[in-house]
């Protein structure tokens, strides 16, 4: 079940014209991992479109924090040569974050993302990374059953901008009904 540029602005209106954009890329990066379903698609458009601002956001805006400044040194993202943290900054439609993190999704989707993160910038490879990380997690099955507040635990390690992922899933659901 593809989703159509109109669904998704009605999903996601502030996406404007990366709507188009992204639509074939999602649905292609949606149908390889198996985001088919209602339920699925609702839960994966509602925190996509969360973590990229709507689909305005490739990269990680970059202060940087004190969050983002911690990135650096952090051997549980393996972050192992100074400028790691920048480098490796969170980056797709769900922010791939950390050397090791970049080195997995690019073994995957077979891109180097070590010598050419910022190809995680591109639509088609935000889109697919996402897709890819749904899948590692397990998130189709929480999906499934309803889980979402997992989900967002399991994306966000916490449940940071639970309101608006809650109110997107709610319009997801509904535009797909």
């Amino acid at each position: 079940m593809p989703i159509t540029e109109q669904q998704l602005l009605q999903i996601l209106p502030n996406a404007g014209r990366q709507a188009g954009v992204f639509v074939p890329v999602l649905n292609a990066a949606m149908g390889k991992y198996g985001i088919v379903t209602k339920l699925r698609i609702a839960a994966f458009i509602a925190q996509v479109g969360h973590e990229s601002g709507q689909l305005r956001y490739v990269r990680e805006i970059w202060g940087p924090t004190a969050q983002q400044a911690g990135y650096e040194g952090r051997a549980d993202l393996g972050n192992t040569v100074k400028g790691d943290g920048s480098k490796y900054r969170g980056r797709g439609l769900i922010q791939i974050t950390g050397r090791a993190n970049y080195a997995a999704c690019g073994e995957a989707l077979a891109l180097d993302l070590i010598n050419h993160p910022e190809l995680l910038e591109q639509s088609q490879h935000a889109s697919m990374s996402a897709a890819w990380f749904w899948s590692t997690k397990g998130l189709n099955t929480l999906a499934d059953k309803g889980e979402f507040l997992k989900i967002t635990r399991r994306i966000n390690g916490g449940v940071n901008g639970l309101e608006d992922r809650q109110r997107l899933y709610a319009q997801a659901q509904k535009v797909l009904a």
